[in-house]
């Protein structure tokens, strides 16, 4: 049974800084890609930054480029987001997903697994 489980989250001042974690199990985590989504209250689902099986590769959605980093370390099978000089508008529930194509890709529904998902708050 494959598991996702997101940590990390919580409340941060606007211009913080957070790291959220993701650990899997049940999987050959070092073959799949990983992803970051967040899902804002009223919005749909957005992609935030995805990597490759190897970490080689790295996508970040516009409004993260710069303010955050995706890696991930195989040998402990997780998988992480480093978010600094965050914002108000980054205020989400973030989710990580699994993707058995390897390599890193934007689209959700090219991602196999979700977690449950974490809050992150910032406020102003």
């Amino acid at each position: 049974q494959v598991q996702l489980v997101e940590s990390g989250g919580g409340l941060v001042q606007a211009g913080g800084s957070l790291r959220l974690s993701c650990a899997a199990s049940g999987l050959t985590f070092s073959t799949y890609a990983m992803g970051w989504f967040r899902q804002a209250p009223g919005k749909e689902r957005e992609f935030v930054a995805a990597i490759s099986w190897s970490g080689g590769t790295t996508y970040y959605a516009d409004s993260v480029k710069g303010r955050f980093t995706i890696s991930r370390d195989n040998a402990k099978n997780t998988v992480y987001l480093q978010k600094n000089s965050l914002k108000p508008e980054d205020t989400a529930v973030y989710y990580c997903a699994a993707s058995g194509l390897g390599y890193a890709v934007v689209p959700s529904n090219k991602y196999d697994y979700w977690g449950q998902g974490t809050q992150v708050t910032v406020s102003s």
